[in-house]
């Protein structure tokens, strides 16, 4: 009898989502993930995510990745989805599917940076486990018991060995990660990867200090200097892309009776000039533009650039362009010269600002039950490095929480450069971001990465939840004094 009220429940809902996204015509998929309903609309015009706040068991509804995402909760999402596909003919659809549904709404822009994202989805867990490792190495080279414990000097240097794999073939990783990506044969990036990384080529940074003599080759009157491709993110990037485009296009054109000789071949040998002749010239140019940009930025506006950084990160979160740093984190690690992303504890601090303005608005809010539902969860996916729910559900509907959030996320970044605080890989922020933060920071206030880094944190979090009830107070007032 529980069971049977508790569908009945579950039917209520979904018919009340229906009805406010147009209809079941107007649904073209459904999925979920640990905490949200997504679903694909063929028609987004006139659908107010605040109509969701009404919905029974919904904690605040946005749009990311052009998908409807209904907040409800860990396990209790899973089946309200169940009814819900049943009910809307939607069933069977992977995340996956789901996405790629959405993408077909999504104009250049987007795409670009949604494919771009995608490629770094890919190869993250293996740049976590280097970047844990590097922190764990980090740690374990401070302790003099490390150094004069044979094994335990052992032990530290096997995994300074793991944490450094990544690094140092992440180019390949990528042209392999793109190059799947884009609909090519996986194995065809990890050649041309390959290729790119290649012992008879110079190696790249030995050249840019002049300590290697560098072969030329002349194709067509314009020389070649033959320096590999270490640390080129963007050009694998780019090649991954290149190398599944020709090699559908050669799947496609050549004979199948020769097709399994010249196919690969004909992919391999024209890409590798594009490599040389084209891409590699141009991939370098952009990634010393993006590179060295930001670390003028850094380098010559200082403090002021940190807190311009860090007090826009989140804005650029709502575009969807903030994966595009990914590339550009990479870059700075592959780099012997600088080695550490400095960007990971700015998006970090930036997002912990937002987090801070979710507490805020909900203790402007306190007695409010449904304001509660919504502000924890969202509060709660901030410490773990995900600020959609508290930017589309809160801070973005009521503007005065962003606002605040960026400020306390400026203000936050200021720190952060003051005590020099790094992280030794990208992908994660927030609580998990701990792990990857580099033990020892360079700055005024202490050698200690970790304690800083909680610092610049709970600056971030504490100046967003009281500018958000200074701000919310000032327009109540300003709202009754217009009344």
């Amino acid at each position: 009898m529980a069971d049977q009220s508790k569908q009945e429940r579950y039917l209520a809902i979904t018919k009340q989502i229906v009805e406010l996204v147009g209809g079941k015509e107007n649904i073209q998929a459904s999925t979920h993930c640990a905490t949200r309903l997504r679903v694909v609309l063929k028609d987004y015009d006139g659908i107010n995510t605040d109509d969701f706040d009404n919905v029974d068991m919904a904690k605040g509804a946005f749009f990311a990745g052009n998908q409807l995402q209904i907040i409800f909760g860990a396990g209790l999402v899973n089946e309200i989805y169940e009814v819900f596909a049943d009910y809307t003919g939607t069933a069977g659809k992977s995340m996956a599917e789901v996405k790629e549904v959405a993408a077909q709404k999504m104009n250049p822009v987007q795409a670009v940076i949604k494919s771009l994202s995608d490629v770094f989805i890919e190869i993250m867990p293996g740049i976590l486990a280097a970047a844990l490792l590097s922190g764990l190495t980090g740690v374990l080279s401070q302790w003099d018991v490390v150094e004069s414990n044979a094994t335990l000097a052992g032990i530290n240097r096997l995994v300074s060995l793991a944490s450094s794999g990544i690094f140092s073939i992440l180019p390949l990783a990528v042209t392999y990660s793109a190059c799947k990506r884009y609909g090519g044969r996986p194995i065809l990036g990890l050649v041309m990867g390959a290729i790119m990384l290649s012992n008879s080529l110079a190696d790249a940074y030995a050249a840019a200090q002049g300590t290697v003599d560098v072969e030329v080759i002349h194709l067509f009157g314009i020389p070649i200097e033959l320096v590999g491709f270490q640390g080129g993110i963007i050009i694998a990037l780019m090649m991954g892309f290149v190398v599944a485009k020709l090699d559908k296009f050669f799947e496609k054109v050549i004979p199948d009776v020769v097709k399994l000789l010249f196919s690969p071949m004909c992919t391999v040998l024209i890409s590798t000039f594009l490599l040389f002749l084209v891409i590699g010239p141009i991939g370098r140019a952009l990634s010393n533009g993006l590179t060295y940009g930001l670390l003028w930025l850094t380098q010559n506006v200082g403090l002021l650039g940190y807190m311009i950084f860090a007090g826009v990160q989140q804005l650029i979160v709502i575009t969807g362009l903030h994966h595009m740093f990914g590339a550009v984190e990479a870059t700075l690690l592959a780099d012997p010269a600088i080695g550490n992303d400095f960007l990971n504890p700015l998006m970090s601090v930036a997002l912990m600002g937002q987090g801070g303005a979710v507490l805020g608005y909900m203790i402007l809010h306190i007695k409010n039950a449904k304001t509660k539902e919504l502000c924890i969860p969202s509060f709660i996916s901030t410490l773990f490095g995900i600020s959609e729910p508290a930017i589309f559900g809160v801070n973005l509907r009521w503007k005065f929480p962003l606002v605040a959030g960026c400020i306390g996320g400026a203000i936050a970044g200021a720190y952060v450069f003051l005590s020099g605080v790094t992280a030794l890989g990208f992908g994660t922020t927030a609580l998990p971001g701990l792990a990857i933060c580099d033990p020892v920071s360079d700055g005024i206030f202490g050698t200690s990465g970790y304690v800083n880094y909680i610092i610049a944190h709970l600056i971030a979090l504490g100046i967003g939840l009281v500018l958000t009830i200074v701000f919310g107070k000032v327009s109540e007032r300003k709202s009754k004094a217009a009344a």
